[in-house]
């Protein structure tokens, strides 16, 4: 009843601003009328290219902003007015200072210094001799302005060369000139010649010419030889550019210190290895295995392509702090036309060992809550090639609350993780370093066990084993198998209602006796949520699970009617795989439409007629829909509570099948408090019918009508990318009811989904 109650207050509240946000109007003076923003019309009696990229860049220099709305509202302008007021209270004060905005009127826009700025962006885009008008439009209380801009025909270019140079550069600078991407007909262009000088710069650099700066390159536009707005376009260089810019370097030594202390002064012999000098005291990390994450060698010419994968391959190791490479100019009368550098490359490692430990409060939506701890020991550069060793035991109990009749059942759960990384690839046959270019692979290997005691339900106890490889192929793209994905479960005891449970649900009992699973499993991950700076961003992930194919071929059969073991285990047999993609469009300030689409199919065959429990889908909750709780919604459209003479026989609604899309608008509130809108859509079927749910979990072409979906408002409290977060939700279509009474929003059972990070 409380969640309702502030679901209404919160409808309240943007009803109340709808009807403020109205008043403004007679705050106004009366010689002033609010400016609500300015537009751009372009007349031109020729044809202009990419008219409304111009016309976009153009409206940037549009001065000044009016006024911001939200949902059409002018909240930060009504509170600016309440504040004026002789005794606006303690709340209009602080909304003034947190949201407020002063009104920008018709007399605040200086039209002359905009018109001039306009002209001067269409000079620097080749339509010179251009004009600029402007006049308001006008109500009662409001103004808006139109900016008319008279453009000629533009100034064409005839021809791009390159001006005389010196013999060092000559050659170089001719075939990168010859590269460019300037064409004849192009259109004068301030900001191309920009682009090209920064292209020409970085493609020097790439070739060795350490000192090359771009403000050294100048263009000249010549119409002296035409008469129809054309112009001959020369690259040249400014005077007095010292020499040394103008010649490649080579380096002539890498010096690598492998444990780097800004005290130590003490002369060290340096090891020597792979034309690289290794200089430590003592053997802090084998120059073996660090070699290969340095990209370039002596003799090479300098390129700060390489300098940044070499920082970048280093830092990804795990054992370092800091990674600081430096070039000093080496004086050498050898060549004039070349220089030298030496390459020294300091490493600051990180401590030996770390301890870092995880206190969680877990709530569930079985009622069950209780606190969660994880310690995690790191013993970092292990074996003397970047090893890191994490031991990880954890321990949770929860307890059931309320007062229904399984209150005060528990559940404790003792684990305990082994994981060792090698920041190489372990394989039988030698792959060479330059193979992967962008990230040297991490060999992955990690042994665990876990025990889990419910007391009204079974003890369990698993165990895993791994082995495998992730690596970065590009700045966006990551790819992680397991060719060896080991794991076995063995129930050490059950209750007698488990026991009644499973006799209930055979299908169930199946996906709990396939103890010994042994497989390969592939992820790839296509990610370009790090990059904040782009407007359209999208998110891939990809993840197949194949289990029981290869421990198949020494599998021993047991009868015609009885699965095959291995080493006297039943082993399960499967293939399953889940795309998840993700799309956020970035506009205004901190707003985001944030959309996902997740499809799951999981396939048991051979040795399996289910997939094991742990394997199995399941929606609903903070990370899902999140309108209904975790686990339960569905499968298809089955009910507990009419379907089944005792819904306690469901244990947990699972499947082999998963659908979700979800839609989501983020936007800021006040400083580190954010706000949404969301909507969500999802359910999970299973393809082989259960008979525990009475047919009604199978999936058919009528799936869209079984969609669970709901709908809802959240707050979520954002520092520095640590997101804790409210969503309140209420399902707006039910599955679990009868056709034609599914559509109900109903707002009086919200649920609070609390969590951390946001849910896509």
């Amino acid at each position: 009843m409380k969640q309702y109650q502030l679901f209404k207050y919160i409808c309240s509240l943007l009803v109340l601003g709808v009807f403020y946000s109205c008043s403004i109007t007679k705050h106004i003076p009366e010689d002033e009328r609010l400016y609500t923003g300015a537009s751009i019309t372009i007349e031109s009696d020729s044809i202009i290219r990419n008219e409304a990229g111009l016309k976009s860049e153009l409206e940037t220099v549009l001065r000044p902003e009016p006024n911001s709305k939200f949902l059409g509202m002018h909240l930060g302008l009504y509170y600016y007015y309440k504040n004026q007021k002789e005794n606006p209270g303690f709340i209009n004060r602080w909304l003034y200072k947190q949201i407020g905005q002063e009104p920008v009127y018709q007399s605040d826009v200086e039209t002359y210094e905009i018109e001039d700025l306009l002209l001067n962006r269409l000079e620097n885009r080749g339509f010179f001799y251009s004009r600029a008008t402007s006049a308001f439009t006008e109500t009662e209380n409001k103004a808006s302005l139109n900016y008319t801009l008279t453009v000629p025909k533009p100034y064409r270019m005839a021809s791009y060369k390159m001006d005389s140079m010196p013999v060092s550069i000559h050659e170089t600078m001719k075939a990168l000139v010859a590269e460019s991407p300037f064409e004849n007909g192009m259109r004068f262009d301030l900001n191309s010649m920009k682009l090209e000088r920064q292209r020409l710069d970085k493609e020097l650099k790439a070739k060795g010419y350490f000192n090359f700066n771009n403000s050294f390159l100048i263009f000249e536009a010549d119409t002296n030889q035409y008469n129809n707005k054309s112009f001959d376009l020369f690259l040249k260089l400014k005077n007095e550019v010292p020499k040394k810019s103008l010649i490649p370097y080579k380096i002539s030594k890498v010096n690598v210190y492998p444990n780097y202390e800004v005290s130590d002064s003490v002369s060290i012999t340096p090891n020597r290895f792979n034309e690289k000098n290794y200089i430590q005291k003592e053997t802090f990390f084998k120059p073996k295995y660090l070699d290969p994450f340095i990209v370039f060698h002596e003799g090479a010419y300098y390129n700060p392509d390489d300098s940044r994968n070499t920082a970048r391959r280093l830092s990804t190791i795990g054992a370092y702090k800091y990674v600081n490479i430096q070039y000093k100019e080496l004086d050498t009368l050898a060549d004039d036309n070349l220089g030298l550098l030496e390459a020294n490359i300091y490493l600051s490692p990180l401590n030996k060992r770390a301890l870092k430990a995880e206190l969680q409060v877990v709530t569930k939506s079985n009622s069950f809550a209780g606190p969660a701890l994880t310690v995690t020991l790191s013993n970092r550069n292990l074996f003397g090639g970047g090893e890191t060793f994490n031991i990880t035991p954890k321990v949770g109990y929860e307890k059931q609350l309320g007062g229904g009749q399984n209150s005060g059942n528990s559940s404790l759960e003792l684990g305990l993780q082994n994981e060792l990384i090698f920041p190489r690839v372990l394989f039988p046959i030698k792959i060479k370093d330059n193979f992967f270019k962008y990230a040297i692979p991490k060999t992955k290997t990690s042994l665990s066990i876990d025990y889990l005691n419910r007391s009204d339900l079974y003890a369990l106890l698993s165990g895993t084993a791994l082995f495998g490889y992730s690596w970065d192929a590009n700045k966006y793209v990551t790819h992680e198998i397991n060719p060896i994905s080991v794991s076995y479960t063995e129930l050490l005891k059950t209750t007698p209602e488990f026991e009644d449970i499973l006799n209930n649900d055979p299908f169930l009992r199946r996906s709990f006796e396939q103890q010994f699973i042994a497989g390969l499993t592939y992820g790839f991950t296509f990610n370009e949520m790090l990059n904040a700076q782009k407007k359209h961003q999208f998110f891939f992930n990809f993840t197949f699970d194949i289990a029981g194919n290869t421990i198949s071929l020494f599998g021993k059969d047991q009868g015609a009617e009885n699965p095959k073991t291995f080493l006297g285990f039943e082993y399960a047999q499967y293939a399953k795989a889940d795309i998840d993609f993700h799309y956020h469009f970035n506009f205004g300030k901190e707003q985001v439409i944030a959309a996902r689409l997740f499809g799951g199919y999981g396939l048991a065959y051979g040795n399996s007629d289910v997939i094991p429990f742990v394997k199995q889908y399941y929606s609903g909750g903070p990370y899902s829909v999140r309108a209904f709780n975790i686990r339960s919604l569905g499968p298809g459209t089955y009910n507990p509570d009419s379907d089944t003479t005792d819904g306690d026989f469901v244990f947990d609604k699972t499947g082999n099948i998963r659908l979700e899309a979800n839609l989501e608008y983020r936007f800021p509130i006040v400083s580190f408090l954010k706000g949404a809108v969301f909507a969500d859509a999802g359910n999970i079927w299973n393809s082989k019918e259960n008979p525990i749910y009475n047919g009604k979990d199978k999936f058919g072409s009528d799936f869209i009508s079984e969609l669970g979906m709901g709908a809802g408002i959240g707050l979520r409290v954002d520092i520095q990318s640590f997101v804790i977060r409210f969503d309140l939700a209420a399902p707006f279509h039910d599955p679990a009811l009868p056709k034609g009474e599914r559509f109900n929003f109903d707002v009086g059972s919200p649920i609070l989904n609390f969590a951390i990070g946001y849910p896509f």
